[in-house]
């Protein structure tokens, strides 16, 4: 019976053969968890003015609504107070329309922003690492070839 070779000698040597430079892994995860807290703080601060937004229409459109449904002496003025209503929950939803638009327009400046930083920074790093590893590869070549 043929006997099974032990690969995992075999992968351990070959693998030591490479240099792997862990600190550069590190660095990225560092830089990825960076990357998102940045985000995390932009979506966070979005949704609390979102939420602020939000109450501030709810209230206002209570109010006109508390207006709208007291009771009136002549029935035309039932009309009017819907009228009122109508115009006046337009023009609320106008204002609140805008300021969730200058929201979104600021996460989108934000969130452009810390890209562009980041993909400068993964950028040197990139570059970095790759001369790094190549400087390691040429001298490792060069001692397998004088080692020969």
């Amino acid at each position: 019976m043929a006997k099974a070779q032990d690969f995992s000698a075999i992968m351990k040597d070959m693998m030591g053969a490479f240099p792997v430079d862990t600190k550069a892994m590190e660095d990225a995860f560092k830089s990825t968890a960076a990357l998102n807290e940045k985000l995390s703080g932009v979506a966070l601060e979005a949704a609390e003015k979102s939420a602020e937004i939000s109450s501030k229409w709810t209230k206002e459109t209570l109010a006109k609504l508390s207006e709208m449904s007291k009771a009136k002496a002549e029935p035309a003025d039932y009309a009017k107070a819907m009228t009122d209503f109508a115009s006046a929950s337009a023009e609320v939803a106008a204002e609140n329309m805008a300021a969730f638009a200058e929201v979104a327009k600021k996460v989108q400046m934000d969130t452009v922003e810390l890209l562009m930083a980041a993909g400068k920074d993964i950028t040197e790093d990139a570059t970095a690492a790759v001369k790094k590893a190549t400087n390691e590869v040429t001298a490792a070549a060069k001692k397998a070839a004088a080692a020969k």
